[in-house]
């Protein structure tokens, strides 16, 4: 019972606040007046109830709305990234597109332009089939290739890669060992140079039917000039008189005098003039007579290295012919023609056409020579001109003007023999070796002003006749000379042009020549008057690698025969024996040549045996270690004793 009354005094000392709440309290518990209190506590804790679910409701919304709005924007990020996606793939079909597109022009340009060219060729065909009717014969000139022997688009093989800076050097172009001849045939031909050839072939026409294409001398027209000045002076004489008797007098004698004084001061002024006018006269008449051909007779018969020039009588040779010209000049028609007929007439001043049966001498044979043919058939003509450096040699071939004269003559005649072995139809050019070895240098004006002059002139009247320069034992001296020159030659002769030092003689030469075609003198097999070989037994080639020995055995099976054998090694440096194997085990072995070592300086081997019993003879070749592989030609003949005898 210690409970603590508060009086009223107590309860009015509390604070308004808690006074509120001790009411609230009291009302609650007690019900309040009339029981009402009780109530309104209880729908007031149920409206704050009530108000903290809706706002967790509303806290439950929020969070909702604001994850709707993550998984919105995610859907928003998602639906960018699909639409970027797609945005993409358009922009890549577009670019397909534009590709496609672009595609199908050029295989429409393509088209177009290969349909151009189709046209340009039946152009070409309809300009030939209309010439061939006005009595020009279209011809097509065949040449037998060898595809196997080089590649048509000028790359090297894997020796010649090998080679090919041993081969040359100053920077020149040699990067096609293909030396085949340019394709003569008219569909191989572009459509200008198709174009080019239809037009000389037309004007050479017209000049041949107008008997246009030797010049006409000045000197003949005056000489007829004169002629005919000389028989109008003389009738005019004759006329004289004649005119005296048909006149009448009239007037006195002092008239008379005077028109006579006045017709020879007249006839005075006009002689000049009247000489000019009928010298112009005569020349011109000259010139249209030759035109309509009544002057002299007409040769059509006219021939350019035994080829017929005019077209529509030639043959398949006549186009090659024309074609040479064409080249020289780039396939301008005007320039061709005009070589033409610049080189027939020097011919027909020069008589070369008969120039073969000339006895000019044996003591120029030293410098030049033909000797053999290549792979492709073109006659090879070798140039040394070493044999000039001594001072006797050139004191008797060089010495005189008279003797520099006959040894340009000579050159032309050695020219004229290599084209006699051509036939214009698969070969047409020869192939040319000029060998430096000990040549005279710049300092000897006198064999360089000698050489300009044979160059030059062989340019201008053997157009395209060399299909290959080849420049062996080149000094160092010679390159710098040609790296001086070579700038002021188009590409075209700069790709005629090979170099090779002198450890690659042979190895160059092989690549063009076969061994057996090869002259001794240069590594090669061939001999001068050789009853033994001939150019039909070709050589076998075996390769010895380093380290490693290789045989060549040459069979035979009947006692008493005789057995000749060839053999090099490209820069030898290998040991070499020769031996008779019989093939009686019981028999002993012949040595025939002792091993040796064979250095850098050998030449080619050519040796015999006669056998008493059936075997073999062996060649046995061994490489050192340490050694490139080295390239072997040999070539044998089995005779027997009576063919030999």
């Amino acid at each position: 019972m210690d409970k603590t009354v508060q009086t009223d005094d107590q309860k009015e000392e509390l604070p308004k606040d808690e006074k509120e709440k001790t009411n609230e309290t009291e009302k609650a518990e007690g019900g309040g007046e009339n029981g009402e209190g009780k109530i309104e506590y209880e729908k007031k804790t149920d409206e704050e109830s009530m108000n903290a679910e809706e706002k967790k409701e509303d806290l439950n919304k929020l969070d909702v709305g604001m994850k709707n709005d993550e998984g919105k924007e995610g859907d928003v990020k998602e639906i960018n990234e699909v639409k970027n996606d797609g945005a993409r793939k358009e922009d890549v079909k577009k670019i397909n597109e534009i590709d496609n597109s672009d595609a199908e022009k050029e295989v429409e340009e393509v088209k177009d332009g290969e349909a151009k060219k189709k046209d340009e060729e039946n152009e070409g065909k309809a300009v030939e089939e209309k010439h061939t009717s006005e009595g020009v014969k279209e011809r097509v000139v065949k040449i037998d290739q060898n595809p196997t022997f080089v590649e048509e688009n000028g790359e090297l093989n894997k020796n010649e890669k090998a080679d090919a800076e041993d081969v040359s050097s100053c920077n020149v172009n040699v990067s096609s060992l293909s030396f085949k001849e340019e394709s003569n045939l008219f569909s191989d031909l572009k459509q200008n140079e198709k174009k080019a050839l239809v037009e000389l072939r037309s004007k050479v026409e017209e000049a041949i039917n107008g008997n246009q294409l030797f010049k006409v001398k000045e000197s003949d027209v005056q000489e007829r000039n004169e002629e005919k000045s000389s028989e109008n002076s003389g009738e005019k004489e004759m006329e004289k008189p004649k005119e005296n008797e048909g006149k009448e007098d009239v007037g006195d004698e002092g008239s008379e005098a005077n028109s006579s004084m006045e017709e020879n001061k007249d006839g005075m002024q006009e002689g000049p003039e009247k000489e000019r006018v009928v010298a112009e006269a005569e020349e011109k008449k000259v010139q249209d007579q030759a035109m309509d051909g009544k002057g002299d007779s007409i040769d059509k018969d006219i021939k350019l290295w035994g080829v017929p020039l005019l077209p529509s009588k030639g043959g398949k040779a006549t186009d090659i012919v024309l074609l040479k010209f064409l080249r020289a000049r780039e396939f301008k028609v005007i320039d061709a023609f005009e070589m033409l007929r610049n080189t027939l007439q020097w011919r027909k001043e020069n008589n070369i056409d008969s120039i073969l049966d000339e006895d000019l001498g044996n003591e120029f044979r030293s410098t030049a020579y033909i000797n053999g043919s290549d792979r492709q058939g073109h006659p090879v003509c070798y140039n040394v001109f070493g044999v000039l450096g001594g001072d006797e040699m050139f004191s008797k071939t060089l010495g005189t003007e008279e003797n520099r004269d006959k040894f340009v003559r000579w050159r032309v005649q050695l020219m004229e023999e290599g084209i006699k072995k051509l036939d214009f139809n698969g070969v047409s050019c020869l192939l040319q070796i000029i060998d430096l070895k000990n040549t005279p240098g710049p300092s000897k004006k006198e064999v360089r002003l000698i050489m300009k002059q044979v160059i030059s002139l062989l340019q201008d009247n053997y157009p395209e006749f060399v299909v290959k320069n080849i420049f062996i034992n080149v000094p160092f001296w010679y390159y710098a000379f040609a790296a001086f020159f070579l700038p002021f030659l188009t590409q075209r002769t700069k790709s005629k042009f090979v170099y090779a030092r002198p450890a690659k003689v042979i190895e160059t030469l092989l690549k063009y020549i076969d061994a057996e075609e090869i002259p001794v003198c240069y590594g090669g097999l061939k001999r001068d008057n050789d009853s033994d070989f001939s150019a039909e037994d070709h050589a076998e080639e075996v390769l010895v690698k380093a380290s490693s020995t290789e045989t060549i055995e040459i069979p035979a099976p009947e006692a008493g025969s005789v057995l000749i054998w060839d053999l090099v090694v490209l820069g030898w440096e290998v040991n070499y024996k020769e031996e008779f194997v019989p093939d009686d085990d019981k028999s002993y072995t012949i040595i025939v040549q002792k091993e040796r070592r064979m250095g850098i300086q050998e030449g080619p081997i050519r040796n015999s045996f006669k056998n008493n019993e059936p075997g073999k003879i062996v060649l046995v070749i061994g490489n050192a270690p340490f050694k490139n592989k080295k390239r072997a030609f040999y070539r044998y003949k089995i005779k027997n004793v009576s063919s030999a005898s």
